[in-house]
């Protein structure tokens, strides 16, 4: 694999190049398969840095192109050595060429989406500045994504009157399928990376939370993952990152989306939550997101479900078959605490599942090992924010995260 960026007033081009080795469908670090579209794809940043450590700019591309590279890649600058080394352990690359120096920065900035996960994390980091990816669409490539309304989520950031970097790419669209997407989930990141020297950016914190850090999230096998591949710090994109001076942080990976739901709702931000990818003026409330948020909210606000989604729309099929489910704690968590659960969508999950408050009890608290893994400059932080708002699990709730998916 061979990637060169061009660049002027603040849009960076990237172009690549595949060799004989490398392949047309790759597989994402979860395992999902994926089919490239295109070669290039652009980065449109709000005005042009006035430096780019070639470290970030080499790993802003990696984030797209290493599903697809097989042997090595050769970057249009010289890397240093602690990021090829990275790449090396990480995905068996060699990486080049080598003679660059490492970088550092200083500041924690938030990958800014906008849902109840990053609001919660805002509410944490209350100084942090928002860096928000907006997706724009590809000059080659057909949008068969109209529906997806980045533009409004961008809107919605602009109103929550923090200090906001809003990054425009299309680098989704290199992705065939199975849909545009990220090719990496770490790709939303490309233009934090670019804009790290501008805003001295030492951590960039992600919204994941523990279902998807620690229980395997929605597309690996459902099971204890103290070693996920994606975003625990010894894995393969944690290493890369931290090479690159710009340290993966996690400040909600201990806890569930009932607790970042409660912390977002409760928060200053609460009007700009939005986790809906297609509402204009509002969530569609017919998408499968819409379904599986509206449970978790219900559950939390201790409320019927409102929702007019019936179980014959294919969004609710799956509940209608036995688990196991993606983001299972999650449904166990709502299905133990709406009102008249037997009477909606999720009625056959909930006898399926059998889940009680008592057994679910767990997930209102912090698995206390999450608070350790995040970077000593910023820990003390979150662990204060965590002991005063949240609390963290006994030993025998964090067994019921240490066990899970084994039974």
């Amino acid at each position: 694999m061979r990637v060169a960026w061009t660049s002027g007033e603040g849009v960076w081009h990237l172009t690549f190049r595949l060799d004989a080795e490398d392949a047309i469908t790759g597989f994402c670090a979860d395992g999902q398969p994926l089919k490239l579209a295109t070669n290039s794809f652009r980065v449109e940043l709000p005005r042009e840095p006035y430096d780019v450590h070639p470290d970030l700019s080499a790993l802003a591309a990696w984030t797209v192109v290493a599903p697809w590279t097989r042997r090595a890649i050769v970057f249009d600058r010289p890397i240093s050595p602690e990021l090829a080394l990275a790449i090396q352990a990480g995905w068996g690359v060699e990486a080049g060429p080598v003679g660059g120096a490492p970088r550092s920065g200083g500041r924690l900035a938030i990958s800014y989406s906008g849902g109840a996960d990053s609001v919660a994390v805002a509410a944490m980091l209350p100084d942090a500045p928002f860096v928000h990816f907006q997706r724009v669409s590809h000059p080659r490539v057909p949008n068969r994504w109209t529906h997806y309304r980045s533009d409004v989520l961008a809107r919605l950031a602009e109103k929550t009157g923090r200090e906001l970097t809003v990054v425009r790419s299309d680098l989704e669209f290199t992705l065939a399928e199975p849909r545009p997407g990220y090719p990496e989930h770490h790709a939303v990141a490309a233009g934090a990376l670019l804009m790290a020297d501008e805003l001295d950016l030492g951590g960039l914190a992600f919204g994941y939370e523990l279902g998807s850090r620690w229980l395997g999230g929605d597309r690996y096998l459902l099971r204890y993952t103290p070693d996920n591949p994606m975003w625990s710090p010894g894995g393969a994109w944690g290493q890369a990152f931290a090479a690159a001076g710009l340290h993966i942080v996690l400040p909600v990976g201990g806890v569930s989306e009932a607790v970042t739901m409660r912390l977002a709702l409760g928060s200053e931000l609460r009007e700009q939550v939005r986790w809906c990818l297609r509402g204009v003026d509002g969530p569609c409330g017919t998408c499968g997101k819409c379904l599986y948020k509206e449970l978790i909210q219900a559950a939390v606000e201790r409320r019927p479900l409102r929702t007019a989604i019936g179980p014959g729309r294919p969004v609710a099929r799956k509940w209608q078959e036995p688990p196991p489910y993606g983001g299972q704690e999650m449904i166990e968590y709502g299905c133990a605490r709406v009102p008249g659960i037997e009477e909606t969508v999720f009625g056959k999950a909930a006898r399926f599942l059998g889940a009680t408050e008592a057994s679910t009890a767990w997930l209102d608290r912090c698995y206390p090992p999450a608070i350790e893994e995040i970077p000593e400059p910023w820990r003390g932080q979150v662990r204060d924010f965590i002991a005063g708002k949240v609390g963290f699990m006994s030993d025998d709730e964090a067994r019921r995260v240490e066990t899970w998916g084994m039974s």
